[in-house]
């Protein structure tokens, strides 16, 4: 299922790249604001695109339906994700990572959209609104749990804030999170100018989009050679829920497009949403919400495992089963 031809993308291939000076130690490096402008320009052009979509496809069940599968996996993959990896960490380390793993990776889902468009896979544009959706909803199930185990700890035993202002902290970060807010709005925008905005940011959106992808990946491809050596570290129980646990819940992914009748597509968007992992937005919150929790765990394993399994392997792999038992 996996081509070789699959792995000669470009994007692919600086992303491999990026890999190769990380573990060499050269001197190669990215502006962190320059990693920072390039993540928010293929934000608002992925929401940008997705809003150019939508409105020539317009507003149906279809969408209702792949909406309402995105919502249901936020909710469903981090609960599976706790009961599973509380039987392998500490419960506040279990939360942690469930958050991780029950959220989403924008560049994989960026990365995955491209793919399509390179194979020539038809894919709506409200899937860019699933990638939102389907954001907080982990962290929120984490940082709730967190405070039922902290109520049933000794108060010596912890070192968190006040649970309630740590859940109105988590909550406010959840709903006005910048990232978010330029995502759902550039939809907005591609919505309401249709057409005629699409002609008008084309340059922006189309010639350069690949370009900019190839960029973020090489310093993506760094970043996660920064973490390997942290996954010596891991308990092996863990590293192995990295690879299988991704690959299950694309699975079941799978198997609700097919009780469903969702498009191919589409339903390899909500694979790679369901098995991508959050490094970016996950630890910064849990950082401050769940401080018990060990970073080695919630963004080791998913950047130095997950993400690059995903990108390498999962893609092509979750586009192969799509193909085979949805056509």
């Amino acid at each position: 299922m996996i081509s070789a031809k699959a792995l000669l993308d470009p994007t692919i291939l600086f992303f491999l790249l990026g890999v190769g000076a990380g573990l060499i130690r050269s001197n190669l490096a990215i502006p962190s604001q320059m990693a920072r402008f390039l993540a928010l320009y293929l934000l608002m052009a992925l929401g940008l695109k997705g809003g150019f979509a939508l409105a020539k496809s317009g507003f149906h069940t279809t969408v209702l339906i792949d909406l309402g599968l995105a919502v249901f996996l936020a909710l469903t993959v981090p609960t599976a994700a706790y009961a599973l990896l509380r039987r392998i960490v500490a419960p506040l380390n279990a939360a942690a990572v469930a958050a991780a793993y029950g959220s989403v990776s924008a560049v994989t889902f960026i990365t995955t959209v491209q793919y399509l468009d390179n194979q020539g896979i038809p894919h709506g544009g409200h899937m860019s609104a699933a990638l939102a959706l389907m954001e907080s909803p982990a962290i929120l199930f984490a940082v709730f749990l967190a405070n039922l185990i902290r109520a049933r700890l000794p108060k010596k035993r912890s070192k968190a804030p006040v649970a309630d202002a740590s859940m109105r902290h988590v909550l406010q970060e959840s709903f006005t999170e910048g990232t978010q807010i330029l995502l759902l709005g550039s939809m907005v925008v591609g919505y309401l100018t249709g057409e005629q905005g699409k002609s008008v940011m084309e340059p922006f959106t189309g010639d350069i989009f690949k370009g900019m992808l190839a960029f973020f990946l090489l310093d993506m491809g760094m970043a996660t050679a920064a973490h390997f050596q942290d996954l010596s570290r891991v308990p092996k129980r863990l590293v192995v829920y990295g690879v299988v646990g991704p690959l299950v819940h694309a699975l079941f992914a799978l198997w609700l497009c097919s009780v469903f009748g969702v498009s191919m597509g589409n339903a390899v968007l909500l694979m790679v949403l369901a098995a991508s992992a959050s490094y970016i937005a996950v630890p910064a919150v849990i950082k401050h919400a769940i401080p018990e929790a060990s970073p080695l765990l919630y963004l080791g394993m998913p950047l130095g495992l997950t993400f690059p399994f995903n990108i390498l392997v999962g893609i092509p792999l979750y586009v192969g089963l799509a193909e085979r038992f949805l056509r």
